[in-house]
């Protein structure tokens, strides 16, 4: 599985193109903004979009979902705490994002435990609420990857003072993430790659 990173918006945020070339499907985590762009890329990598993954409702990692998903239509697949107000007016950042446009693929909600097969690879699901109620990280399990989103980033942690974040809730999705394979690279929503192993011995968030 080829991993491309995109980096969206002005919160710079990781859009990420998992993509199998021998079959040229593409998975797509957080489409965070600049749709145009980002439909540009696909139909550079003449691939098939079959799945959108996204690891939290905040507007600056799904502002491009409408966008995308009408030019490369695809389930989208997202837990249900944020799938409640995401697409609402509660998930505006004046000044500079409005409310996302509800997309019209059909929406998959999705919880601990569940598994995926797409783009020839399995993707499990690992709930990691704190920053917000319905976080949840997206594991490619013959890719060696997990996608964090703003749960884990390298060197620090999601921030826990916006509307639904919970400190407690977010130290526990850490010590979750902890007690994964060390050498399991870590695609996070802003910011380099790491890997658990990396964060475990330099984050102190991961070593609370």
């Amino acid at each position: 599985m080829d991993i491309e990173t995109r980096v969206t918006g002005f919160i710079e945020e990781n859009c990420y193109f998992a993509t199998n070339p021998a079959t040229r499907q593409t998975v797509v985590i957080d489409p965070g903004d600049g749709a145009p762009q980002l439909i540009s890329r696909l139909r550079e990598l003449d691939t098939t979009v079959v799945a959108y993954l996204l690891t939290h409702g905040h507007v600056d990692h799904l502002t491009a979902l409408a966008g995308l998903s009408a030019a490369f239509p695809a389930p989208i697949h997202l837990h249900s705490r944020d799938a409640a107000w995401c697409f609402s007016d509660r998930n505006n950042l004046p000044g500079f994002y409005d409310a996302p446009e509800k997309p019209e693929s059909p929406i998959v909600l999705v919880q601990e435990g569940d598994s995926f097969e797409f783009a020839g690879s399995r993707w499990s699901v690992i709930e990691t609420p704190g920053h917000t109620p319905g976080g949840i990280c997206w594991k490619l399990e013959d890719g060696h990857a997990l996608f964090s989103g703003d749960t884990l980033f390298r060197g620090t942690a999601g921030r826990t003072d916006l509307p639904g974040g919970d400190s407690r809730a977010l130290m526990r999705s850490l010590r979750k993430l902890a007690s994964l394979p060390e050498d399991l690279v870590v695609y996070p929503g802003h910011g380099d790659p790491t890997t658990i192993g990396h964060e475990k011995h330099h984050n102190y968030f991961m070593q609370s």
